[in-house]
């Protein structure tokens, strides 16, 4: 079992800057995939980065590369996104979420996804 603890979102003028954790606890020595989703009302969810604990990859949504990025703190088994130049249309309700891969790489699909924060709401004004 693994819990996802999201935080750190908030208002921001556009090309203002966030950083949002996510905290672990639970089944932290397995391998895993853990992802930064986000989703507006009416929309899917899209996956815009991903990252895989065995081969320290990471992949970014073109719509985020280059804005985006991660990091991590393993004595606090958190994962933080940091999120620049943020953009109106960043504005989104934001999830961590987590699984244990079986095999072959990390995949950016929410419904392979089984552990999911609360997601923390950021909203970029204009």
């Amino acid at each position: 079992q693994v819990q996802l603890v999201e935080s750190g979102g908030g208002s921001v003028q556009a090309g203002g800057s966030l950083r949002l954790s996510c905290e672990i606890s639970g089944d932290t020595y397995s391998p895993y995939c853990l992802a930064w989703f986000r989703q507006t009302p009416g929309k899917q969810r899209e996956g815009v980065v991903v990252i895989d604990s065995r081969g320290d990859s990471t992949y970014y949504a073109d719509s985020v590369k280059g804005r985006f990025t991660t990091s991590q703190d393993n004595a606090k088994n958190t994962v933080y996104l940091r999120m620049s130049s943020l953009k109106p249309e960043d504005t989104a309700m934001y999830y961590c979420a987590a699984y244990s891969p079986w095999r072959g790489p990390c995949t950016v699909v929410p419904v392979a996804y089984k552990y999911w924060g609360q997601g923390t709401q950021v909203t970029v004004s204009s």
